[in-house]
């Protein structure tokens, strides 16, 4: 996986659940988003910005999960987005 633009931030994760995904999936070699280093460095203030996302993905809607995370996947792309 290639870095982030800001490598301070995904140098210095606060302990934590973000800070423990990456960590394993870094062992695993996996890809990952790479938004969650933002998370893992300021969780306090990125956890609205995930809880946010999730109700926008997986809350009741006429659409279902599944096209949802397929329309920001696009929208992703069209935008150059890296995550």
């Amino acid at each position: 996986m290639e870095p982030m633009f800001l490598p301070d931030v995904e140098g210095a994760p606060k302990p934590g659940p973000w800070a423990t995904a990456i960590a394993a999936m870094q062992t695993r070699g996996a890809e990952y988003p790479q938004i969650w280093h933002l998370f893992a460095y300021l969780p306090d203030a990125t956890i609205h910005v995930a809880r946010f996302t999730q109700a926008i993905l997986r809350g009741p809607a006429p659409l279902s999960p599944g096209l949802r995370e397929l329309i920001a996947a696009y929208t992703s792309v069209r935008n150059h987005c890296p995550f």
